[in-house]
């Protein structure tokens, strides 16, 4: 009896199964059955299920209490193999794929939906195609010749099985959502903001502040308009270009102090505040709809509330339910120790195969002891900062890991010329003439926490799909997503095991995010979640790298409140 099965709903409320052979096809007729969720547990020794998309079957399986071990989703993969063979941005759907097979005009991707505050993720993709399983299952099979003609079959293997994997880990958490406590979080404000004024104005807090910058500045200003900001300082005899933090906090004048002030806490009125509250929080409960892969660098993004970005005075509001624990695990200087797997630099590797302090240990051995400065040198080969002091100390670091600084070297130099860079497991960064436009933070361009406009910082100025691109740019961004796409690969098969880990616990995975994981677990489950963790870390290093000294530590805190892991 095989393992494997394919899966596709119907039109008609239906599902359509059948058992796969090892080459992708059929082994058996193709069944139809009334109901998804009984016809997968009635299959209890499937181990993989291949469906199109698991945003469209597993919200609904895990609303009826169903959860697979594994699954193929076919257009995560299509994802992936248009960006091995330099195609990125061509429609990834599992149609588009179709029609490419059979020679016939390409349709476009549906667009994204957006998120709804407050709801778990839709029963199904209302704007994708749904194919017939015979169709769905010749993509798939033509998938399975594609990652057989890849640079490493083996690895290609298994980045896809890693992506969905993370597919599955996604929906889970969208499922269980990131435990808050709505009154917590009233409390936070109203110390923060003070008293709500009616008619949705600003708060008590941001109306006095407003005030001080006004009298500051001897003149009504707007605190939460940049350019009355920038005229205002003109006006007073100081020329600044915006009203970031970094560029006015050096300012002597009245104004900066409250002003300051004033942007930090309209940063959490706007983007946390109480109206936010209402719209995303339910029963305990903030689901911002992770997504897996949402970026070039395979690092994910949330749908819809600021996830990924929740300030750390918010994250009181982050609380367990009684008798239960939020284990916090951060990797440990992640980046760098990946740069060693991926390298093979034996003196690289030999400091990262410790747990201890690995910049300490750089800067014992090339920087004197300057933990600052190891770092900086560091951070710098990985996002390019080669200029000034850091092409000081990029010399000092290729002097005593040359390999590791050679490997992001040559993969700036493929960028700056248009080759295809690509992760240890095969991931692929785009081509300069690539389509799409990715967020501009994936391309080294942060967005300033102060504000929505953006800045370089001497890291990269590539986005792919911009007209404006530039050789050099890219090969910034190249150089640094060699790394960061292979630590996100690293981090998939991270939450793949402790996922498998986790099964027979009552912990539930809440919150992901580039090198951080939350498990919500009753607390004697806490000391074996904690166990689970570095194990899953181990493991998701050999597979990912294979046999290396490397370690990939965690510091691991378990709390009721996020805010106390940090």
């Amino acid at each position: 009896m095989t393992d494997r099965w394919a899966l596709a709903p119907a039109e008609d409320g239906g599902v359509d199964v059948a058992p796969l052979g090892p080459d992708g096809l059929p082994t058996g007729p193709v069944r139809r059955e009334s109901d998804l969720a009984g016809a997968v547990r009635s299959r209890p020794e499937v181990t993989r299920w291949v469906w199109r998309s698991t945003a469209e079957v597993y919200p609904r399986l895990l609303a009826t209490g169903v959860r697979v071990a594994r699954c193929y989703d076919i257009e995560d993969a299509e994802t992936l193999l248009l960006g091995h063979e330099g195609r990125y941005g061509e429609p990834r759907s599992a149609a588009a794929a179709l029609a490419r097979l059979r020679g016939g005009p390409v349709p476009p991707d549906p667009p994204q939906r957006a998120a709804e505050p407050g709801a778990q993720s839709p029963l199904f993709e209302p704007t994708a195609t749904r194919l017939p399983l015979e169709d769905l299952l010749a993509v798939y099979a033509d998938q399975q010749r594609r990652q057989e003609k890849s640079t490493h079959p083996d690895r290609m293997r298994l980045l896809t099985a890693a992506e969905s994997a993370g597919m599955l880990v996604a929906a889970e958490m969208n499922h269980a959502g990131l435990p808050w406590s709505a009154e917590v979080h009233r409390r936070l404000l109203h110390d923060l903001l003070g008293e709500r004024y009616a008619g949705g104005g600003e708060p008590r807090r941001l109306a006095e502040l407003a005030d001080e910058v006004s009298a500051a500045f001897g003149r009504r200003v707007r605190p939460d308009l940049p350019a009355d900001v920038v005229r205002a300082f003109a006006q007073a005899g100081i020329k600044v270009r915006s009203t970031r933090r970094w560029e006015i906090q050096s300012i002597d004048h009245p104004a900066v102090q409250p002003l300051l002030e004033y942007k930090k806490l309209y940063r959490i009125w706007v983007a946390h505040g109480w109206s936010w509250l209402q719209d995303w929080v339910r029963d305990g409960r903030f689901r911002p709809e992770f997504l897996a892969g949402g970026t070039v660098t395979g690092r994910w993004v949330t749908n819809g509330g600021g996830g990924l970005q929740i300030p750390k005075v918010i994250r009181r509001a982050v609380v367990a339910d009684p008798g239960w624990r939020l284990v916090v695990a951060d990797a440990d200087q992640m980046e760098p120790r990946v740069l060693a797997a991926v390298s093979r630099d034996p003196g690289l590797m030999d400091v990262a195969a410790r747990e201890s302090d690995l910049y300490q240990s750089v800067s014992d051995r090339a920087f004197s002891g300057d933990r600052d400065q190891a770092k900086l040198a560091v951070l710098g080969a990985v996002y390019g900062q080669t200029s000034g002091d850091g092409l000081k100390n990029l010399a000092a670091l290729r002097r005593r890991f040359p390999k590791a600084v050679a490997y992001v070297d040559e993969a700036a130099r493929a960028g700056e010329e248009g080759r295809l860079v690509r992760t240890w497991l095969g991931r692929t960064c785009p081509p300069a003439a690539g389509a799409g436009e990715d967020a501009a933070e994936e391309a080294g361009i942060p967005v300033d926490e102060d504000d929505t406009e953006t800045q370089t910082d001497g890291q990269a100025g590539w986005v792919p799909g911009y007209a404006s691109a530039n050789s050099r740019a890219r090969g910034r961004f190249a150089r640094n997503f060699v790394v960061q796409g292979s630590a996100a690969d690293w981090a998939l098969l991270l939450l793949a095991a402790l996922r498998r880990a986790c099964a027979d616990l009552r912990a539930e995975l809440v919150f992901f995010q580039h090198d951080e994981v939350i498990v919500h677990c009753p607390a004697e489950e806490a000391d074996t979640v904690v166990r689970a963790i570095r194990e899953a870390a181990d493991l998701a290093g050999r597979l990912t790298f294979g046999q290396t000294p490397v370690r990939f530590p965690f510091t691991t805190a378990v709390v009721e409140c996020y805010a106390d892991a940090k």
